[in-house]
């Protein structure tokens, strides 16, 4: 089968696969942090303003990324180094108050869990999530009867009968889009790819707190827990303190797997803010988990803290990263990348359908990208309509010829030139990747 047929024809089976999951009750867990999401709404001409009040003298292609902005240069000289490489990520912010001002802003979800929660429940896939700031806008943004969490005396609920509320956490997002213009007198820069920036303020998820009935929970119905998705270790920033944690979720693993062997232990990772807790965080993880999940700037990242650096956009010099990773990490069974033109698994044979579980992934994260939220069955109908990206196919016939055919499999993305949207992407993508796990 063409891999279009397969879009094709995975759509038309979504709601049956939805639906054998809703009658034999098995639900996906998706840890571990939420957060507000306030959506600024970027504009170029307010950001060239900006540089011609604050910045003048500069030159736009020295500005660097502040490791945590303090100032309103530092906030400007860090967009346009982001805008400027056409990169995503995250840096910490001392006060808010230096940038709400400057854009307009609409609330939406933050968290990999919470975001892929709400992916799942756009299509009617149910799911249990793990919250850390569970405030009144969280838990409002969040309400549906297809996403449940745990209360503190064991029981499953939604969202508008948690009781609790934490220290609420807001990431301001901004989203630059390609071909865009930064000004600054007579220089000029041509934004290259879209992409988004997180500016961050922790408050609860610096130290992430762990719902104790969660994981209870977790562990007494694990037969009916299909995956177990870990995340969101990367805003911790005392050593001491993930230490604990990480410690606590491999007990929590053991248990789960103890109680459920076919279950998938799925880790989604993430930008870190130091390598320090990268490094802490996968040497002590990775063996414990089934699947490692990340972008490929996350896998250059991460090659490069172990001095093994990779073209990203080569896919062949990707692959030999991933195959260091995998062999000196010990994931037990592969590793997926996930990009804007193609998605793919690399390790050992599996007994689910991954390429269906791929293809629903880019799905999801194709649709949330076109139309701005987590897309129902039938925005995801328009995706079928897009072309396959160029470069995804390319790559595809690249890995078919290689040492690696075996072992791999990749699927081109439904591609999407200047994308509505691009925050919670890849979050949306692992949504869409655990409907193939029965």
């Amino acid at each position: 089968m063409k891999i279009e047929e397969k879009y094709i024809d995975l759509y038309e089976k979504m709601d049956e696969n939805i639906n054998i999951r809703k009658f034999s009750k098995k639900m996906p867990a998706m840890g571990y942090t939420s957060n507000l999401d306030v959506l600024c709404n970027f504009q170029i001409d307010i950001l060239n303003k900006l540089l011609e009040e604050y910045m003048q003298g500069e030159d736009l292609r020295k500005l660097k990324a502040s490791k945590v902005i303090k100032t309103v240069e530092d906030f400007i000289s860090t967009v346009v180094y982001f805008c400027r490489m056409g990169i995503g990520g995250e840096v910490d912010i001392e006060e808010i108050k230096i940038i709400e001002k400057f854009f307009s802003t609409t609330n939406g979800m933050g968290g990999t869990a919470a975001q892929a929660a709400m992916a799942l429940a756009a299509v009617g896939c149910p799911s249990i999530i793990h919250l850390t700031d569970d405030s009144k806008e969280v838990c409002d943004i969040l309400y549906s009867p297809y996403i449940y969490t745990v209360s503190s005396d064991g029981n499953l609920i939604h969202s508008n009968q948690v009781t609790q509320r934490s220290e609420q956490e807001i990431h301001y997002i901004i989203q630059f889009k390609k071909g865009d213009v930064i000004r600054l007198g007579d220089q000029e820069l041509v934004i290259p790819v879209s992409n988004r920036l997180i500016i961050t303020k922790f408050t609860v998820n610096e130290i992430v707190p762990f719902s104790k009935p969660y994981f209870d929970y977790i562990e007494r119905h694990a037969k009916d827990i299909s995956s177990n998705v870990l995340s969101s270790f990367n805003a911790l920033k005392d050593k001491e303190i993930l230490q604990e944690r990480l410690d606590s979720v491999r007990q929590h693993i053991r248990k789960y797997k103890a109680n459920n062997a076919s279950g998938i232990v799925f880790f989604e990772d993430a930008h870190y803010h130091s390598n320090t807790i990268r490094k802490l965080c996968i040497e002590t993880i990775y063996s414990e988990v089934d699947i490692v999940c990340m972008n490929e700037e996350e896998l250059a990242y991460t090659l490069n803290m172990y001095n093994f650096p990779i073209k990203i956009d080569d896919i062949i010099s990707c692959m030999e990263g991933i195959k260091y990773i995998k062999k000196n990490l010990k994931i037990n069974k592969g590793i997926i990348v996930h990009t804007k033109d193609y998605s793919m698994y690399v390790g050992d044979k599996l007994e689910f359908d991954i390429e269906s579980g791929l293809i629903y992934g880019n799905m999801l994260a194709t649709t949330k990208a076109m139309v701005g939220w987590y897309g129902s069955k039938r925005q995801i109908s328009k995706v079928l309509e897009l072309p396959l990206s160029e470069k995804g196919m390319y790559n595809r016939e690249l890995i078919g010829k290689s040492d690696y055919a075996s072992e791999t499999i990749i699927v081109p993305t439904k591609y999407i030139d200047k994308p509505k949207y691009t925050i919670g992407l890849g979050d949306s993508f692992v949504a869409g990747v655990q409907i193939c796990f029965m």
